[in-house]
């Protein structure tokens, strides 16, 4: 039995004795019967009178119960429940009930648990570099450590029972970052946050916070909130952050010196060039002598075309140039550029092609991906001065979470195309910086570090990337991914052929809107050439006026960047609000965020990147008017 009951006669001798006692206490009931219940307490209890004590408030009160130490037959203490009942008959004490339970066991864990209570409390107020401290149910403090004090400034005493939200900023407090710290805490069971904290004068500190609710049967008791100043390490965080942007300013000025540098020297050759033609034609015009003009304008011709790629690769770069996505497939693009890129890398370099098949359709503009696969065939070239082999491939790519966050990219279909040389390769720090913008193992003159950049710039612009994998002595491969097309790209547009002249229908007219005078000039002479009426107007104001008259508009061609408060893409759709079937060409030099929507022009838009050949844009025209 887990109890030891028994009796004791008025005097306290033994009278009566279970066999829970003689477990509990040792004895046996023939050899205590009798003996004064004294015995089973310690011998300081004796020399105190505890015995007669007790028996003395059980008879006076008619219950005494206690905790304490008492000892065993063999000399042993246990710790005992004592609960001790007086008898009475017609009100005459007869005698006692005497209950004792061994709660040793008990007691020594209580004990520990105040020994580990104990010990855990030093260590908490022991704790200087947090601020640990509870909060009831409502948020208002409990108790507080040193920590608390050195972080907070305030002692126990002053913050005792005030509400926790006194140590947030008065911005925190009037957007109610307190009460939905306690609310997540509550909720979630944590809440986690940094930011700025206020101490006792006033001062501000960065803190980390972590708010944990306290449970007892499931029944919210409180928080437990502990709080650490960071403030030196978030100034030191500020200060290497300063450096880096430091650092960065420095390399983008150096980068900037390296564009000046290089573009500088290609475009001084290209403007002597122009210049020169020019100067030339002048002089002969001149003295008459007519015969051999073609040349000279041959020449500037070329060195202005030289400039306008230079110019579209920096925007490349830059990722704002003009892009006219259309539905293309990329193996009749590449299966249409062979023949090009054998004759650049010349007969040395074996083409070769490798498509794959069902290879899904992409929306880009076509003549930028040649481009840039076709700078791409020119690098590799170079790195193979004594020939080799050159194959270019298409592969349907799916990319998972794991797989776009290698390559910092949206997961996803993609399409890649695959260049790969077998020309002299590239060591990793060459390939870490072959996209750098300016970087060029060229010479100086030779080379302005665009190219890769450019590849770089048009593949991010069309929601793709570009990698470079090498290895010296074997070859380099540079994949370019452009994201799957599902839905309906805008068609090619059939242009008249070269033989063909371009002329207009009987009253067909176009208004030409561009701030640049030449511009307007140059285009209204070529549209008029070809039997149109041509329109013109220096801003958007001024073309909107024109075209919520009643003058015939066939085609509005617009220059994106215009003044006077209405850019070209808004002159468009407040001329179709009056005129929604009316066609527009934009002409521009580079993409403005106004011109295409989410890589999408409006039924009936076009784009013309600037400069462009006037025969082409006479082409253009007629394309987008139809041949009636």
């Amino acid at each position: 039995m887990d109890y030891a009951i028994y009796m004791l006669d008025p005097q306290g001798r033994v009278a009566s004795w279970n066999r829970g006692a003689e477990r509990i206490k040792g004895y046996t009931a023939a050899e205590i019967i009798g003996q004064h219940f004294s015995l089973f307490y310690t011998e300081e209890d004796r020399a105190a009178g505890v015995p007669e004590a007790a028996l003395r408030t059980a008879a006076t009160e008619g219950r005494f119960s206690t905790e304490a130490w008492r000892r065993r037959k063999d000399g042993t203490r246990f710790w005992a429940m004592v609960v001790i009942d007086a008898l009475r008959q017609d009100g005459e004490l007869i005698g006692f009930a005497k209950i004792t339970r061994d709660m040793t066991e008990q007691r020594a864990a209580q004990l520990a648990a105040l020994e580990s209570e104990r010990r855990f409390r030093l260590l908490v107020e022991g704790v200087t570099d947090y601020a640990i401290y509870m909060l009831d149910p409502q948020g208002h403090v409990t108790n507080w450590n040193a920590g608390a004090e050195r972080i907070k400034g305030y002692t126990l005493s002053e913050i005792a029972g005030q509400h926790f939200s006194r140590f947030y900023t008065p911005e925190d407090v009037d957007l109610g970052v307190p009460v939905r710290a306690l609310e997540t805490a509550r909720r979630e069971g944590r809440y986690t946050a940094e930011g700025w904290r206020r101490r006792k004068d006033g001062s501000r500190f960065w803190a980390s916070v972590v708010i944990d609710a306290i449970h007892d049967k499931g029944e919210l008791i409180g928080f437990a909130k502990i709080t650490r100043d960071l403030t030196e390490r978030r100034e030191a965080d500020l200060r290497l952050e300063q450096s880096r942007e430091q650092l960065f300013q420095s390399q983008k000025m150096e980068a900037v010196g390296q564009l000046t540098g290089g573009l500088a020297h290609d475009f001084n050759n290209l403007l002597a060039a122009i210049s020169g033609s020019l100067e030339l034609l002048k002089t002969r015009l001149a003295q008459g002598r007519i015969a051999d003009l073609e040349r000279y304008i041959v020449a500037a011709q070329g060195a202005a075309s030289r400039a306008a790629a230079l110019t579209h690769r920096l925007l490349a770069f830059a990722r704002r140039q003009t892009l006219d996505p259309k539905q293309i497939s990329p193996n009749k693009l590449i299966q249409d550029m062979v023949d090009l890129i054998q004759r650049t890398v010349g007969p040395e370099i074996t083409v070769e092609t490798v498509l794959a098949i069902g290879v899904w359709p992409i929306l880009c503009d076509s003549n930028q991906l040649e481009n840039a696969i076709l700078n791409v065939c020119i690098n590799a070239r170079d790195a193979m001065p004594d020939g080799g082999r050159l194959t270019i491939e298409t592969v349907n790519t799916w990319l998972d979470d794991r797989g776009g966050s290698e390559r910092d990219m949206p997961p996803g279909q993609y399409v890649t195309i695959c260049i790969t040389d077998t020309g002299i390769g590239m060591s990793p720090d060459l390939v870490s910086r072959a996209f750098d913008p300016f970087f060029t193992t060229k010479p100086l003159g030779q080379g302005t570090g665009l190219g890769l950049s450019m590849v770089l710039g048009f593949a991010r612009q069309s929601g793709g990337h570009a990698t470079i994998y090498s290895e010296e002595g074997v070859g380099t491969t540079l994949r370019i991914y452009l994201p799957r097309h599902r839905g309906e790209g805008s068609a090619e547009e059939g242009c008249a052929t070269p033989a063909e002249a371009p002329r207009a229908q009987t009253g067909q007219a176009v208004l030409v809107v561009d701030d640049e005078p030449m511009v307007r000039l140059l285009v209204a002479e070529v549209l008029e050439e070809l039997g149109y009426a041509a329109l013109e107007a220096a801003d958007g104001p001024s073309g909107l006026k024109l075209l919520r008259s009643e003058a015939r508009v066939d085609l509005l061609i617009s220059d994106v960047g215009l003044p006077g408060g209405m850019n070209g893409r808004q002159l468009a759709d407040a001329a179709r609000i009056g005129r929604p079937d009316l066609k527009v060409l934009f002409i521009t030099g580079y993409a403005e965020n106004a011109v295409i929507a989410n890589g999408y022009l409006d039924p009936g838009m076009h784009v013309m990147t600037k400069p462009f050949a006037l025969e082409a844009l006479a082409e253009r025209v007629r394309g987008i008017l139809g041949k009636g």
